[in-house]
């Protein structure tokens, strides 16, 4: 079992930064793939980025360029910075782990419980 808890979300103003983080318990998050997901109000939850144990990353084409995913298995920690932000970024965003590195969020069995990203026009 892991567990998962994001901080770091709020409000910001279009073209501002944020950093989210997702700290891990219960297992050690080493051997798993990382990924983010985002889920605005009315729409699908979508990844936005996944970092396997090697380092491989993948991201969705709206933010590329913009965001960056990493991990830091020491503190059992996955952190997503988000740059340039647009108003079309405001989502609840979760963090999963899982041990396949695809798209599909059914292939990621632990969740946290998300944080609120609003970027402002």
């Amino acid at each position: 079992q892991v567990q998962l808890v994001e901080s770091g979300g709020g409000l910001v103003q279009a073209g501002g930064s944020l950093r989210l983080s997702c700290l891990a318990s219960g297992n050690i998050i080493s051997t798993y793939v990382m990924g983010w997901y985002r889920q605005a109000p009315g729409k699908q939850r979508d990844l936005v980025a996944a970092i396997t144990s090697s380092g491989r990353t993948n991201y969705a084409e709206s933010v590329k360029g913009r965001f960056t995913i990493s991990r830091d298995d020491a503190k059992n920690t996955v952190y997503l910075q988000m740059n340039s932000l647009k108003p079309e970024d405001t989502a609840v965003y979760y963090c999963a782990a899982g041990r396949l590195f695809i798209r599909m969020s059914s292939a990621y069995p632990f969740w946290g419980q998300g944080t609120q990203v609003t970027v402002s026009s």
